[in-house]
């Protein structure tokens, strides 16, 4: 069910434009017995993983704590797509129904609770921290995509300035992270360009993996390490921003690679896809016991 890899990562630094040899670390494949396909999206501080999982063409989430597995479906959903887990054990994310329509959901021990904005035609909640301040995304009337955050029983629209329509291209703002701070992380498309972006004390920030022409932020620790996704001479790859400098994670043998969350002792989640199509889960270990 698991194997055990060396993976070699590639640092690059905003200050310097050729790659190094960083480090090595230790990554782990995580695959739902039985599933055609695993993707792992979030750890909480305890080493609980949360994802989703493809069986006989349905798509059901599941817990992954102390080695055991524990399916996830919300009540009467054609699919279930956890996407992060917070210290106390809630769960957020997304489900769709028979008909179609998409919304959040947040699991708060055997409770689901359905995530719904008013005049939204589609929901997903993408990240919780220990507060239970929830982001994530909503599409609109209008085909824009924005980001949202519920705070306090009060939800606030995030939309990062600049974010820009084309001609049939609406603009694009994700809140896929949260940290216990409140600094959010994500991505927006601005001119058909994807980035990624900080909003840290109500102040955005912009930033892009080098040379890349995609960057999306998906996870945020409470040292302020974000990682993500982006796309590099045409190859998705993860990535690890912190303390400045950009590190590209790579999957030996694989076609696709995303890192999804961060805890705070540095040890990275994400997925990857194989040659036949399909995704696994990975778990990258942190050599250094923090970042």
């Amino acid at each position: 069910m698991q194997q055990h890899w060396k993976t070699l990562l590639l640092a690059l630094s905003v200050m310097l434009a050729p790659a190094v040899l960083a480090q090595s670390g230790d990554l782990t494949t995580i695959d739902y017995p039985g599933a055609s396909s695993t993707q792992t999206w979030g750890i909480n501080p305890q080493g609980d993983i949360v994802g989703f999982y493809d069986a006989s063409g349905v798509t059901h989430g599941f817990l992954l704590k102390a080695g055991r597995y524990t399916t996830i479906d919300y009540p009467g959903a054609a699919g279930t797509f956890p996407s992060e887990i917070n210290p106390r054990g809630d769960i957020v994310g997304g489900y769709s129904a028979p008909d179609g329509t998409g919304y959040g959901f947040l699991l708060s021990g055997q409770s689901f609770t359905s995530i719904n904005l008013p005049g939204a035609l589609f929901v997903e909640a993408n990240g919780i921290n220990p507060e239970a301040d929830i982001v994530g995304d909503y599409f609109s009337s209008d085909g824009r995509r924005h980001g949202f955050l519920i705070s306090g029983g009060a939800t606030t629209t995030i939309d990062y300035p600049g974010a820009t329509d084309l001609p049939h291209v609406p603009a694009v703002t994700l809140a896929n992270a949260i940290s216990p701070e409140g600094d959010i992380a994500g991505g927006y498309r601005s001119a058909g360009v994807s980035h990624g972006f900080l909003l840290s004390g109500g102040a955005f920030s912009s930033f892009d993996c080098p040379g890349a022409t995609f960057t999306t932020a998906t996870g945020i620790n409470p040292d302020g390490s974000i990682v993500g996704r982006c796309t590099i001479g045409g190859v998705n790859k993860g990535f690890l921003l912190s303390g400045g400098q950009f590190t590209i994670i790579s999957v030996p043998g694989a076609t696709y690679a995303g890192a999804t969350e961060i805890d705070p002792q540095g040890n990275i989640l994400g997925r990857y896809r194989t040659a036949d199509g399909a995704f696994h889960g990975f778990l990258l270990s942190s050599s250094g016991g923090g970042r």
